[in-house]
């Protein structure tokens, strides 16, 4: 399988720059993998899509300030760092923009120095292993010094930073925002409830995995970096009770879909655990924990067009993108969103 299989022409113009003002205002389509129709809608729609009895899982990770500029200490070269993955004991993977000047136990100072990283180890493409250095809490430090990770593709300033999160976020950690969330309002969520639906939540903490892009021919190729994910005890019983009652379970996001599908395809139900996962999904994937997705529209060529690709058809997904650009819809992180059911 190839990748230029997944790809299509998107006019610049259609890369959503900014949230709108209101978030459940954004595009929905509605794609129905049975007799292949789409429809056009709001997210606000969502919940005539949404019946009693259905169980919705979202991913409750927050992103983290996770981008930080710095000084590498010997030569006053400009450095910088996107947090990854905490590895405990302050230690944390991380990508370096100008990484070939990072050695092992090159110093790197942020802001007036009351945070400084130490390279402890050397990884692939660009990828280095420091100890952070402080003295207090690292997260109240690294809100005084980083910024949002926004994407390469947005290059307006994010005026609220409240924006790239989702209401719900809750454990802090990723380095992403798992975008398919960021349509949810308070409000929405009160009468999704006010249906009879549960909401359910796990944490997986977006890092490389999710948006490093795919760079070989081959798809089997492409290497999937791991990411953390928590299901504890009481979601779990609720998803197996679901699955047993023939209930839909209904994924927010690609990030909660490969939580609930690595967690189900490693023990043949749910369980509660805390561990890391590098599924790669893409068509010929059979599917066994998810019903249902609400999701964003992907990049070209992305892991990600590749998992709803292998959800539903992907001839038909592929002609579901045309018609999003033929109707001006909004795309990737601050974009439209999509319910594939």
């Amino acid at each position: 399988m190839k990748i230029s299989e997944f790809d299509y022409n998107l006019p610049e113009e259609l890369i959503a720059q900014t949230p709108l003002q209101q978030r459940d205002t954004s595009r929905l389509m509605v794609l129905n993998r049975k007799d292949e129709t789409i429809e056009d809608k709001h997210f606000y729609d969502i919940l005539d899509y949404l019946h009693e009895g259905d169980i919705l899982v979202r991913n409750n990770t927050k992103v983290i300030p996770a981008r930080l500029y710095g000084i590498k200490e010997e030569t006053n070269g400009h450095v910088e760092v996107l947090l990854l993955k905490d590895h405990g004991h302050d230690t944390w993977e991380c990508l370096v923009g100008n990484a070939r000047i990072v050695k092992i136990d090159t110093i790197i100072t942020f802001g007036d120095g009351s945070l400084k990283a130490k390279c402890i180890k050397i990884g692939e493409e660009g990828i280095r292993f420091f100890e952070m250095i402080y003295d207090g809490i690292f997260y109240e430090i690294l809100d005084q010094l980083g910024t949002m990770p926004l994407p390469p593709y947005i290059k307006e300033k994010l005026e609220d930073k409240d924006r790239y999160q989702t209401v719900y976020a809750k454990v802090e950690g990723s380095a992403a925002a798992p975008t398919a969330g960021l349509h949810f309002t308070d409000e929405i969520i009160e009468k999704v409830k006010s249906k009879g639906i549960e909401i359910l939540d796990v944490t997986l903490h977006v890092g490389l995995g999710t948006f490093r892009p795919v760079k070989v021919d081959d798809v089997n190729d492409h290497h999937m970096h791991s990411e953390f994910y928590m299901i504890d005890e009481e979601v779990a019983e609720k998803l197996n009770n679901a699955k047993s009652n023939g209930q839909r379970i209904i994924s927010v996001g690609t990030t909660s879909t490969r939580t609930l599908e690595s967690n189900f395809k490693k023990y043949g139900k749910f369980k509660a655990t805390q561990e890391s996962t590098n599924i790669f999904i893409y068509p010929g994937y059979t599917f066994e924990a998810i019903d249902a997705l609400i999701t964003n529209f992907h990049l070209p060529k992305s892991t990600l067009i590749m998992l709803i690709s292998a959800f539903a058809n992907k001839d038909y997904i592929m002609k579901a993108y045309h018609h999003a650009v033929e109707e001006k819809y909004r795309f990737f992180s601050f974009g439209d969103s999509m319910f594939i059911q």
